[in-house]
């Protein structure tokens, strides 16, 4: 059971009903997390600008979009957004061997995007704090600092939507509910 009601158009904010309009026309349905999130319209509203930011407007592919947000994604153990990711990738066209090592926390099929996992990871652990071994391996792997700046806008979209869902409870939405996930520590 969640621990935050879930609001619609019928009883949320003024402010957040454009917004979960928004997020249904993207969507097709209002994901769980946007109805809780309906209760602050602007955290909603960030929430909804970053991962358009992020998604569109980064340097990187649908590969390494998925490996940066499904990387957050297992370290802050989110029930939610683990399923609802791999949902997103099967859409994105992300292949499964992919999906399933960022889930899995195995190899990822290349070099250069077991880099981007390492230094994400690296970024989140150390609250944004990379040694400069950690940058020169990360630029070693053919990457620069657009993409170190990037992953800044990635943790920031994750944490809003990781955290909700762990003091909300979220539950996972019925289309997703398929790709359901347990941290390999629980396992």
């Amino acid at each position: 059971m969640s621990k935050f009601e879930r609001l619609d158009e019928s009883n949320a904010p003024a402010a957040a009903v454009p917004l979960i309009e928004k997020s249904k026309a993207a969507f097709g349905r209002l994901p769980g997390l946007h109805a809780v999130m309906a209760q602050a319209p602007s955290l909603l509203d960030g929430y909804q600008v970053l991962h358009r930011l992020f998604a569109e407007e980064t340097s990187f592919d649908a590969d390494e979009k998925t490996v940066v947000w499904q990387s957050i994604n297992v370290y802050h153990q989110c029930h939610y957004c683990v399923p609802a990711h791999t949902g997103i990738a099967k859409m994105m066209k992300v292949d499964d061997q992919i999906t399933n090592a960022l889930r899995d926390e195995t190899p990822l099929p290349t070099d250069k995007l077991e880099a981007l996992r390492t230094f994400t990871l690296k970024m989140a652990d150390s609250r944004g704090n990379p040694t400069e071994a950690d940058l020169n391996a990360f630029y070693a792997a053919g990457y620069g600092e657009r993409q170190v700046l990037e992953i800044v806008l990635g943790l920031a979209q994750k944490v809003m939507s990781n955290y909700t869902n762990h003091l909300a409870e979220t539950p996972v939405d019925a289309p997703m509910q398929q790709f359901a996930w347990t941290p390999k520590a629980d396992r």
